[in-house]
C-alpha cells in the first residue's frame, strides 16, 4: 500500500489544510503567514537564522520527494499505479496554484515543482531501471 502512496500528497493536504484554516485567505495574507519567524537560531558565525513555517513544509517536501525518487526504482504495477497518482496529484496542484486563492506563494509554487520532478523523475526513472532489468540496448555494447 505504502509503494502505491504518493506520499508528496501529505505536503499538499498539509498546505491545504493551513489554507482553509485561515479561511483560503489571500496570497499576502498566507505569505505572511507562512513566512513569520517561528525559530531563530543563532550559528556560531554570528548570524541568525529563522526557520519559519513555509521553511518546515518545504524541508518535509524535500524529504518526501527523496522518497519518491527511492520508490521510483522499482519496476513493478505498484510503481506504474504510484507514477499515475503522482501525476493526479501534480494535475490537482496545479489547478489549485491557478485558481485557488491562497495558493499562488512561493512555498507552494516550490510543492508544484517537486510533484513535476517527482512526475518527469519517476517515469524517467523507471524506464531506465526497466531497461536495465530485461537488458535492452546490450547486445552491441561494452
Amino acid at each position: 500500500m505504502f509503494r502505491v502512496f504518493p506520499v508528496l500528497l501529505i505536503v499538499v493536504v498539509i498546505y491545504n489544510l493551513v489554507a482553509v484554516a485561515h479561511g483560503l485567505a489571500g496570497n499576502d495574507a498566507m505569505q505572511t503567514f507562512l513566512s513569520r519567524e517561528h525559530q531563530t537560531f543563532h550559528m556560531f558565525s554570528g548570524d541568525s537564522w529563522d526557520f519559519s513555517l513555509g521553511d518546515l513544509v518545504l524541508t518535509l517536501g524535500f524529504i518526501c520527494l527523496f522518497i519518491e525518487i527511492v520508490k521510483a526504482t522499482r519496476t513493478s504495477r505498484r510503481a506504474l499505479v504510484n507514477h499515475g497518482l503522482s501525476m493526479l496529484v501534480f494535475v490537482i496542484t496545479l489547478i489549485e496554484f491557478i485558481v485557488v486563492k491562497g495558493f499562488s506563494t512561493s512555498v507552494f509554487f516550490f510543492i508544484l515543482i517537486m510533484t513535476a520532478f517527482d512526475v518527469v523523475a519517476g517515469y524517467t526513472i523507471s524506464v531506465v531501471s526497466a531497461e536495465h532489468d530485461l537488458g535492452v540496448g546490450r547486445a552491441g555494447t561494452d
